[in-house]
């Protein structure tokens, strides 16, 4: 079972990890949020993937996870790292549904789902999540004034985050800016996130 190697990680979770899968292969589709063919790649494409950035993340942070869409990473995260309260952020009113349904039904009491765009939102976070949103020069603009000084983006990125920085690299002038490979061990290949620290 491909998706063993996370359930092995998070024993204390499983159950949970299971009927998020659950509901991404069912109302996900369904819904389409998530495409047919991505059933088959649920656990490792998608959930492992996003499984991978929490160990990242600092304990008992707040994170802000934009453009949430049907929960990735923002209710991974959520999951697996129960210490850390999590605020989805996504506009839409069906993914925003959704996502209200999924963490009442798998009782997630550090979840908040908030129905808007990056940009309305005024709170700000330790920690702040996007995956698959817009281009790292782009996201910086939506993401940024939602981290809380000393807090950083973690911006899920594939194969291209190095061009990605160079592209931003206006943007980036005065942050620093990395690329981190994580989740070795628990996703081949590994998860690769762009680390955006502010000062």
């Amino acid at each position: 079972m491909k998706h063993q190697n996370l359930l092995d990680q998070y024993p204390a979770v499983a159950q949970q990890l299971s009927s998020y899968a659950h509901w991404l292969e069912t109302e996900g589709v369904i819904r389409g949020l998530i495409g047919p063919r991505e059933v088959d790649r649920i656990w490792d494409r998608h959930l492992a993937n996003c499984a991978a950035v929490a160990e990242l993340i600092p304990a008992r942070a707040k994170v802000i996870d934009i453009g949430s869409g049907a929960g990735l990473p923002g209710l991974v995260l959520a999951i697996i790292r129960p210490d850390c309260a999590v605020t989805l952020v996504e506009p839409l009113l069906r993914r925003s549904e959704f996502l209200q349904e999924v963490a009442s039904d798998l009782g997630l009491a550090n979840v908040a789902v908030l129905r808007a765009r990056a940009e309305q939102v005024t709170e700000q976070a330790q920690v702040v999540t996007a995956r698959a949103v817009a281009p790292l020069a782009k996201l910086l603009g939506l993401a940024m004034p939602l981290v809380a000084p000393g807090g950083e983006l973690l911006a899920m990125k594939g194969s291209n985050a190095a061009g990605e920085i160079e592209q931003a690299a206006e943007e980036l002038k005065g942050l620093y800016a990395q690329i981190c490979q994580a989740g070795q061990g628990l996703v081949y290949p590994p998860t690769t996130v762009v680390r955006v620290v502010r000062n």
